[in-house]
Parts: structure tokens; sequence; C-alpha cells
């Protein structure tokens, strides 16, 4: 219930936001316009926001016959987490990363990079996938994906607006500079207020519930942190909204770190994990 209140309070702000930037470009008609296009924009993300990113990243859909260990990894974990069983998905990246979408349980997709299938041992991939299905358990997937596509979508609607904004001399007017440079830091704004970085920590403890292996988790985090850190994912570096769904920040640039960042701290992440396993023994 939770997330569901801070999604239409998201859906809420964005479309008053849409308003005030509409009127001070266009007066009243402006913000008609931009208030339909922001409840209009808010409809499409709903029902399709998990589309917009599983293609903005080329994800192709994999089955038992394509990607068969996979597959069965996920359908297992699934299993044992009382899920219906996701969508599955490959997204052609080197950078080891993964992130789970969709409105709900029933309309759930998960991802992996080829690079985390490569990368991580069967054990340590588990480990991952359990982390992805917690978010799906835990209804945190319809946040971060329409967070990720709305806070798109204001960049979309600056430059929309920058476009039409010139005058014959190739011009552009003040407000509509000064709206488009103030977007990325609202955007991220946005998405730091939608969601909270206690969240990894609960997938993480929920992921291990569900794989009954803390320290794979731990060993998979510890490994993919060493590789994102120098490979990068064009796709994350050209849409950073989109970098908070993943198990672990993908943005290579610091500037770009700083502002989207909301992954707790990989050492505090791993030492948690780590007393999960103490605690058990």
């Amino acid at each position: 219930m939770y997330n569901w209140f801070k999604t239409l309070l998201l859906m809420a702000v964005i479309t008053a936001l849409f308003g005030m930037m509409g009127a001070a470009l266009g007066g009243m008609q402006g913000m008609i316009w931009a208030l339909l296009l922001g409840g209009g924009m808010n409809l499409l993300v709903y029902w399709f926001s998990d589309q917009i990113v599983l293609k903005m990243y080329r994800a192709r859909a994999a089955d038992a016959q394509s990607a068969p260990d996979f597959y069965a990894l996920v359908r297992d974990l699934a299993q044992r987490a009382d899920l219906p069983m996701p969508r599955v998905y490959i997204i052609d990246e080197a950078q080891p990363n993964a992130f789970a979408t969709g409105r709900d349980p029933q309309h759930a997709a998960v991802a992996a990079t080829t690079g985390i299938l490569q990368t991580l041992s069967p054990r340590e991939l588990r480990g991952v996938m359990a982390h992805e299905l917690a978010h799906v358990q835990h209804r945190d997937i319809l946040i971060s994906t329409i967070a990720a596509t709305l806070a798109g979508g204001i960049s979309a609607f600056a430059n929309f607006f920058l476009f039409l904004g010139g005058n014959d001399r190739g011009r552009v007017h003040p407000a509509v500079t000064l709206l488009t440079v103030l977007l990325a830091p609202i955007a991220a704004r946005l998405i730091q207020m939608a969601i909270s970085r206690a969240r990894e920590f609960e997938a993480d403890r929920g992921g291990a519930a569900i794989s009954g292996d803390p320290e794979s988790l731990a060993d998979a985090l510890e490994k993919i942190h060493a590789y994102a850190r120098r490979i990068p994912l064009k796709t994350a570096e050209a849409h950073p909204e989109t970098a908070q769904m993943m198990i672990m920040n993908p943005l290579v640039g610091s500037k770009l770190n700083a502002l989207f960042s909301t992954h707790p701290p990989i050492e505090e992440r791993v030492a948690r994990l780590r007393a999960l396993k103490t605690a058990e023994q």
C-alpha cells in the first residue's frame, strides 16, 4: 500500500510540474496542453513502463529453449518465493548487472546482462536473481519503473519545448534554456525522493531468504562491483534515470553517480549479508 501511495504521489507531482512548465512557456493554453500531456504520460507509463525500459535496453526475451539454465534458475527461485513466473530477458551488455520491472508480480519481468551471466558462478547468479525477485515480492518494481520512465519523460518534454522555443534566428527563449538546465537535477531529485536506499537492504535480505544463501549474493555483489567500475553500460549512461533499477549502480561517470545515486554503499550491503550468514550459524 505504501508503494502505491508513493506511486500516485509521484504521478501527481509530475503532472503538476508539467503544468507549471507549460504555464511558464505558454500561459494558460500552454498549461492546459502540458497537463493533458502529463496526464496522458502517466497513463502510458503505468501500463507500458516495463516495455519502455526493456526496449530502451534492447532486451531480448529468453525461454527454456534459448537460455535453459538461466530460465530454470529463475523458475526455481520464483517457486521458492511463491511468485508467478516472471518474463525473462537478456541484455547484450558486457557490464554485469540485472534488474526487475513490471507493475505487479503478475506482470513482472527480470533482465540480466550477458556480462553477469558470463561473470558470475551459478551460485552467485542465483543470489542476484533472488534479490530481483525480492523486489517483485516487495512490489518495489512499480515505483522504480515508473520513476525511471517519468524522469526520462521530463527530459523529453524539455527537449520538445527547446525545439519549439527557438525564434527565426535560432535563438531560444531564456525560460526554455533555464528549464532545460534544471531538468536533470529535478529528475534526479524526484527519483531520490521516490526510491529509498532502504529498499536495497530489504531486497538483499529478502533475496537471501529466497535463495537460502546470503553469502552467494555477498560474493556476487563484490564481483559485480569490481567489474562495473571498469565496464560502462552505455544505455544507463544515456538514460541515468534508469540506474536505480539495477542491482548495482551502473554509472561509471562520477557526476552522474552522485546525481542519480540511490544505492547504499556496497561495503555495507555485503557486511549485512555476511552478518545474516553468521546469525544463522
